[in-house]
C-alpha cells in the first residue's frame, strides 16, 4: 500500500473526483507523486477510496493504468542535456518514436476502470509538446485523468494550468513526520518533506557524509586557502542524492540576523542559477566568494555590504 502523510484535505477531494486534470504545486519531495500514485490506486480500488490494498488493482505493484511522463536529460545524440524537457513525441504520436506516446496510451480502454497519467515536472514541457497536451486536456476520455507536477502555478504555462484543477501541497508538520522516526538530524533534514525524509533514512551514511561536508565548509570560511576545495566537495554531493546545501543553511542559525540573511539570500540565488542552467561550477564559485565576503564582514563587525 501507499503510505501518505498528511495532505488529509487533498486526497478528500480527490477522492470526489471534481475534475479530470489537476496540477499539483509545491515544494520538492513534499508528497505530490505519492498522492497522484494514491488516486490512481483509489480510482481503480474494488472497494474505491482510500484504496483497500487487497483487490487485484491494488495488488499491482507497477499499475498498468498509471503512467509518468518526466523531463528527457539527454539530447537524441547522447549527451546530456543542458535544459532538460518533456519533448513532442512523448505527448504525441511521432514515426519512429521507441515508445508509446501519452495521447496513443490514453486512446486504448484501462485495464481497470480509470487511466491516470502523471507529467511530472510540468513546467518542463517544450512548446509543441504543451500545445498537443492542451487538447488532450480540453477533451480527454471520460476514463482518462491527468495530473501535472510543478513547484508553482506561475510556472506552468497559463493554458494549461487554466484548464486544470490546482491543489497545493506544503511540508508535513514534524508532529506527523515523527511517526517514522526520532532520528533529530534526518528529520532536519527533510524540511518536512517525507520524500527527502525517506531517503534520508535509507541511507543514513549518506546524509552524515552531506551533513560532514557541510560542517568542513563553514569552517573553511575562516580559511580561504581550504574555501574553494572545500566547495567543490559541497558540489559533487549536492549532483547526487543529498543536498548538503540545507546543512549549510542550518548551520547560518547561529549566525547574526543581518548577516545570516544575507548568507541565506546567497543560497537562494544559487538555487535560482541552478534552476536556470548555469554552469554548476560557476554558480558555486559564485557563491563561494559572496559567503566568503559575509563571513568577513562578520569577523570585523562591518555593515553587510550588497
Amino acid at each position: 500500500m501507499i503510505e501518505i502523510i498528511g495532505h488529509e484535505r487533498q486526497r478528500r477531494l480527490l477522492a470526489a473526483r471534481p475534475a479530470q486534470s489537476f496540477l499539483f504545486v509545491g515544494p520538492e519531495g513534499v508528497g505530490r507523486r505519492a498522492v497522484a500514485r494514491w488516486f490512481a490506486y483509489g480510482l481503480n480500488c474494488e472497494r474505491g477510496f482510500p484504496p483497500c490494498g487487497e483487490c487485484a488493482s491494488c495488488r499491482m505493484a507497477e499499475h498498468p493504468d498509471y503512467l509518468e511522463i518526466r523531463p528527457q536529460t539527454k539530447t537524441k545524440s547522447g549527451q546530456l542535456a543542458r535544459r532538460p524537457q518533456i519533448r513532442l513525441e512523448q505527448i504525441a504520436p511521432r514515426e519512429g518514436a521507441e515508445e508509446p506516446s501519452l495521447i496513443e496510451w490514453m486512446q486504448t480502454a484501462p485495464r481497470f476502470r480509470a487511466k491516470v497519467a502523471v507529467i511530472d515536472s510540468a513546467h518542463l514541457l517544450g512548446e509543441q509538446a504543451a500545445n498537443a497536451l492542451l487538447k488532450l486536456l480540453e477533451e480527454p476520455p471520460s476514463y482518462g485523468y491527468i495530473v501535472l507536477i510543478a513547484p508553482v502555478r506561475e510556472a506552468v504555462l497559463p493554458t494549461l494550468a487554466s484548464r486544470s484543477l490546482v491543489l497545493g501541497f506544503g511540508p508535513a508538520p514534524l508532529a506527523e513526520l515523527r511517526r517514522l522516526t526520532s532520528d533529530e538530524t534526518a528529520l532536519g533534514y527533510s524540511e518536512g518533506a517525507v520524500g527527502r525524509l525517506r531517503r534520508a533514512l535509507a541511507n543514513p551514511a549518506g546524509l552524515h557524509e552531506a551533513e560532514s561536508a557541510a560542517r568542513e565548509w563553514l569552517d573553511s570560511l575562516a580559511e580561504p586557502a581550504q574555501l574553494l576545495a572545500a566547495t567543490r566537495r559541497l558540489e559533487q554531493l549536492a549532483a547526487g542524492e543529498f543536498d548538503p546545501w540545507v546543512f549549510v543553511a542550518r548551520g547560518l542559525e547561529s549566525w547574526p540576523p543581518a548577516y545570516r540573511r544575507a548568507a541565506l539570500d546567497e543560497l537562494l540565488r544559487l538555487r535560482e542559477e541552478l534552476s536556470a542552467y548555469v554552469s554548476a561550477e560557476l554558480a558555486h564559485t559564485r557563491l563561494a566568494l559572496a559567503m566568503r565576503r559575509i563571513y568577513a564582514e562578520m569577523r570585523a563587525g562591518s555593515p553587510v555590504s550588497r
